[in-house]
Parts: C-alpha cells; sequence; structure tokens
C-alpha cells in the first residue's frame, strides 16, 4: 500500500492545456487541496459508471484494469464499503494499461453501459480466473444478455473513446504507479485496499472537504 503524496496531483494539466497551481490550505504547513478543475475531472466524467449513491456527498474513483489481480480482489471490498456507508458515491474509470486484452475489455464494459448491463458485464470480467480478453468478455456477454451487434458499435463510440483517454491522460499526468488506484478527498491509495482501508480514505476524505 502506497498512500499517493499530494503534490502528484500538482503536475496535473486539463487536456484544454490549463495550467493548475496549488497553494496551502490555511494553517496547513504542508499538503495542498485538489483544484477545483482536476476533481471535476476526475469524479464528474460526462461518461461514466457511478454505483452506490449517485447524490452522495462524497466520490471515491477508482482507476482499474480488468487484468489487474488486486482490482479483482477489490471488487467484494467496493461492495462492503457501498454497503456500509449510504452516502458514497463510487467513480468507475477504466484504464486499460495491461494490454489489448484489457482495452477491448474496457471498452465493451463502457458500451455495456448503454444497454444498462455494466455491473453484471464488469462483475463477470472481475470474476473470471484467466486472462481477460476479447473471448472472455464476448463469453460474458452472451451469458448477459446485451444486444451483441450494438455492443461492437457502442465499443467504438465517441463516448467510450473520450472515457479512456481522458483516463489515461489523468493517469499520465498525476504520476499514478498503476491500478489499482483510489482517489478521494486530496489524497489516494495504489495497490490491494480493504475495505477498512477505504473507509479511511473516506474520512480522511470529508475531513479534507468539510
Amino acid at each position: 500500500m502506497r498512500k499517493m503524496k499530494r503534490r502528484d496531483f500538482a503536475a496535473f494539466g486539463l487536456a484544454s492545456g490549463l495550467a493548475l497551481t496549488l497553494s496551502p490550505r490555511p494553517g496547513q504547513a504542508g499538503g495542498n487541496p485538489m483544484p477545483g478543475e482536476l476533481r471535476k475531472a476526475i469524479e464528474r466524467p460526462p461518461f461514466a459508471p457511478v454505483l452506490g449513491n449517485a447524490a452522495g456527498d462524497i466520490t471515491l474513483t477508482e482507476f482499474f484494469d480488468y487484468n489487474c489481480p488486486h482490482c479483482r480482489t477489490t471488487v467484494p471490498e467496493i461492495r462492503k464499503l457501498i454497503g456500509s456507508d449510504p452516502d458514497l458515491r463510487v467513480v468507475l474509470r477504466e484504464w486499460p494499461i495491461f494490454g489489448e486484452g484489457s482495452e477491448f475489455c474496457a471498452r465493451a464494459s463502457l458500451a455495456a453501459l448503454k444497454q444498462r448491463k455494466y455491473w453484471e458485464f464488469h462483475s463477470g470480467l472481475m470474476a473470471i480466473k484467466g486472462r481477460a480478453d476479447e473471448a472472455s468478455a464476448m463469453r460474458i456477454a452472451s451469458a448477459i444478455g446485451p444486444d451483441e451487434a450494438r455492443l461492437r458499435r457502442d465499443m467504438v463510440g465517441a463516448d467510450v473513446e473520450e472515457h479512456i483517454a481522458e483516463t489515461m491522460a489523468l493517469g499520465d499526468h498525476m504520476g499514478l504507479m498503476g491500478t489499482p488506484t483510489f482517489i478521494a478527498g486530496n489524497d489516494g491509495l495504489f495497490g490491494k485496499q480493504s475495505a477498512a482501508d477505504l473507509a479511511r480514505l473516506m474520512a480522511r476524505a470529508r475531513q479534507d472537504l468539510s
């Protein structure tokens, strides 16, 4: 487990070229608050899966890849956290950094969102034992029943392209180490996390934003 340093956020510039400058909070000698533009880019993408309470008071964002073993083990921990925190909003950012199979699965899952099948698709891919790739994704599609022709069309749609491109840009510009990465408030965690680890992150985030 590695807690991301708050200065990691200072390196980020939005795709528009806007440079973001951080300044310490009043009474705080150390870390800096996340700029509003960056927080919006991370937490409020125009097209992304949202779990938990869509109107919750705090957002946890996970950057993940279907071929990341720790991402797979974190799924039940996220469920626990949502079950114990009724005011939690969770945003899933598809970050396919483990090759072509990961990218196909990310695109297929985001396309499934348009048919209201995202959670079934996501859970199915996270539960497989082998590599997540086109074959495994289409087996899950056959099992859960989205329109496969539409799924393949939507996989190359502009909103899917933009979600993946923006997530890649966020990861690069913030210098994220890999998957899974969790961000809430002004802090983040990298690597395998328990529900208790994530609950502590949320508690800090609520304190940051209060």
